[in-house]
């Protein structure tokens, strides 16, 4: 969680989301692990300080003092760079070795539903902050039910492997008929579809993958 250690109030010049002073500030634990987190997020993404500054519409130079623990940043700016990292803030501020090494997606979260009608039942298998490379479902269609999706982003790609009953999968070239056991690995930048054609519950595991 964000805490009053981001707002340190010193009489300091407040100037473009930073507490400035003209003496050299003591380096704050805080914004020291702060600016760990965002070289490492940074790193991870494979992102220069120009490109980290276009996606968050923080300066570089900002950046750069935020990365060497030279400065506090406001909530605002702190919002933007977790934003453009997928985060909250408080997933950007935590240290994730304080937290558990194990993070469990709990099946009676209706947080994790994001479809459950007579039809169909979609739920995430995935943390929900995951970074958005691969995503991971299991998917429930009623007899004669279908999920017809528009084009996801250029080089998405989908997995789908049926647990229990028939599936169709069509794409807009082809089409197949998958029973219990097989996978299917299909374009989803074009428009594509699962359905059930059988007489039984259609249960499978619905892997994304974003390039």
């Amino acid at each position: 969680m964000l805490d009053g250690r981001f707002f340190i109030y010193k009489k300091h010049f407040l100037y473009s989301g930073f507490f400035m002073s003209n003496s050299e500030p003591a380096i704050d634990p805080a914004a020291l692990r702060l600016g760990q987190r965002v070289v490492e997020m940074r790193q991870n993404n494979g992102q220069t300080l120009d490109q980290l500054a276009s996606a968050s519409g923080v300066s570089r130079s900002m950046l750069s003092q935020i990365e060497r623990g030279k400065a506090n940043p406001t909530l605002a700016v702190t919002y933007r760079i977790a934003q453009s990292f997928g985060l909250s803030i408080g997933e950007m501020v935590d240290d994730p070795s304080l937290g558990s090494p194990i993070e469990v997606v709990h099946g009676s979260d209706p947080g994790n539903l994001f479809r459950d009608d007579e039809e169909c039942r979609i739920r995430t298998l995935s943390p929900l902050h995951m970074e958005k490379n691969v995503e991971f479902y299991e998917l429930v269609l009623a007899p004669g039910a279908a999920l017809s999706s528009a084009p996801h982003f250029v080089g998405t790609r989908e997995l789908l492997t049926v647990t229990a009953g028939r599936a169709a999968v069509v794409t807009e070239a082809s089409e197949s008929a998958l029973n219990v056991g097989d996978s299917a690995y299909y374009r989803a930048d074009v428009a594509h579809s699962v359905s059930n054609p059988g007489c039984e519950q259609l249960r499978a595991f619905l892997v994304v993958t974003y390039s």
